[in-house]
C-alpha cells in the first residue's frame, strides 16, 4: 500500500500523465504540405510511394511505373479545353475515357476525366485533371498500371484534391533548371526559362506592373546552351555571322564590330551592330557573344534601345561574365 506523501506524488504523476495524453490526442494531426516540382507553380501532396521525378515535372513510383505529370498552361486554355472535344485528342494517345465530372478545388473550378490507356508495353488506369486558377490552367495527368492496385481511384482523387498553386517560383529554383549557373542577374528580371536550354532576361521600367511586353521593354538578354559549334578556330568568324543572322525581330542591321574574344577562359566571338526594331522601328543596338566549349557553345544575345545602350551593355557584360557551366 502507498500512503502519505509518496501516495500524493504518485497520484499527481498519474494525473499529469493523463492530462498530457488528453492534450496530445486533442491536437489535430498536421496535414501534409503540397510539394512543388522544381520550377513549377503547381504542386500537390503525392500519394505515399511516389517521389519527385528527375525526368519530368511531377512524381513517380519507379517500382510500379505509376506517375503524375504536371503541366502549366495559360489561363485561357481552360475555357478551350472545357468546351472542346478533349476525348478525340486523347484517343490519339491510346486513351479511352469512361467518365467526365466537374470538380471544385481549393484553387478554383475544374473537371476530371477518367479512363484507361493502352500502350505497346502495358495497360494503365488513367486520370486527367484540368483546373482553372487565377492566372493559369493546371493540367495533371496520372497513370497507374492496371495490374497494380497500389494507387486506387480513392488514393489518386485524394492526391488531386490537394492541388495547390504558388504565386511565384523563387529565382534560384528557376535558374537551377539551366545547364549553366548565373551568378549575377545585374538587375534584370527573368522573363522565361526553357529547362535544360535557355534563359531570357528583360529590363523594364520600375512602374511596369505585371506587363513586360511591347514598348515597355528597354533591354533583353537571351542566354542559350546549344550543341555543336565550329570544329576549327578559323571557322568561328563565319559561324558567328551565321548565328547572328538567325536573330529575330531586328532589321536594317549594320555590323560595327566582329572579332574573337576570350570569355570565361574559353574561346569566344563578339559581334555588335546597329539596327532597328522590326515592329516599332526604334533605334536599337545588338550584341552577340558566343562562348565555345566541348561539344557545344553558349549563345548570348543582348538587345537594347540605342539611347540606353551604354548602361545596358555594362549590365549585360556583368551577367555574361558571371555565367559558368555546371
Amino acid at each position: 500500500m502507498i500512503s502519505g506523501a509518496n501516495g500524493n506524488r504518485v497520484a499527481a504523476s498519474a494525473g499529469l500523465a493523463a492530462l498530457l495524453a488528453f492534450l496530445l490526442l486533442a491536437i489535430p494531426a498536421r496535414a501534409a504540405e503540397p510539394i512543388f516540382p522544381t520550377g513549377s507553380r503547381i504542386g500537390l501532396v503525392p500519394p505515399s510511394g511516389m517521389a519527385m521525378s528527375r525526368r519530368f515535372p511531377g512524381f513517380e513510383d519507379l517500382d510500379t511505373d505509376a506517375a503524375i505529370v504536371i503541366t502549366t498552361l495559360p489561363a485561357a486554355v481552360y475555357a478551350e479545353m472545357e468546351n472542346s472535344q478533349v476525348p478525340a485528342e486523347l484517343k490519339k494517345q491510346g486513351i479511352t475515357l469512361a467518365k467526365r465530372e466537374p470538380l471544385q478545388l481549393r484553387v478554383g473550378k475544374g473537371f476530371l476525366l477518367t479512363g484507361e490507356q493502352v500502350t505497346d508495353k502495358a495497360r494503365y488506369r488513367k486520370w486527367l485533371l484540368v483546373a482553372a486558377a487565377d492566372d493559369l490552367t493546371a493540367l495533371v495527368s496520372v497513370r497507374a498500371p492496371e495490374r497494380d492496385n497500389t494507387y486506387s481511384d480513392a488514393v489518386v482523387r485524394a492526391a488531386l484534391a490537394t492541388l495547390a498553386v504558388r504565386a511565384t517560383v523563387p529565382d534560384a529554383e528557376r535558374l537551377s533548371l539551366l545547364p549553366f549557373a548565373v551568378g549575377d542577374l545585374a538587375g534584370f528580371q527573368i522573363e522565361g526559362i526553357l529547362p535544360g536550354r535557355a534563359l531570357m532576361l528583360v529590363d523594364v521600367p520600375a512602374d511596369h506592373g505585371a506587363d513586360t511586353s511591347g514598348q515597355l521593354l528597354t533591354a533583353r538578354l537571351l542566354v542559350a546552351a546549344l550543341p555543336g559549334g565550329p570544329d576549327e578556330a578559323d571557322d568561328r568568324g563565319n559561324f558567328a555571322r551565321l548565328a547572328f543572322n538567325t536573330i529575330g525581330g531586328i532589321k536594317d542591321v549594320q555590323i560595327t564590330m566582329s572579332e574573337p574574344l576570350r570569355l570565361g577562359g574559353q574561346q569566344g566571338y563578339q559581334t555588335m551592330a546597329q539596327a532597328k526594331d522590326s515592329q516599332s522601328d526604334t533605334d536599337i543596338m545588338v550584341v552577340q557573344w558566343l562562348r565555345f566549349g566541348s561539344g557545344g557553345f553558349l549563345q548570348m544575345v543582348g538587345i537594347a534601345k540605342a539611347d540606353m545602350w551604354t548602361t545596358a551593355l555594362t549590365r549585360m557584360r556583368a551577367v555574361r561574365d558571371s555565367i559558368e557551366p555546371k
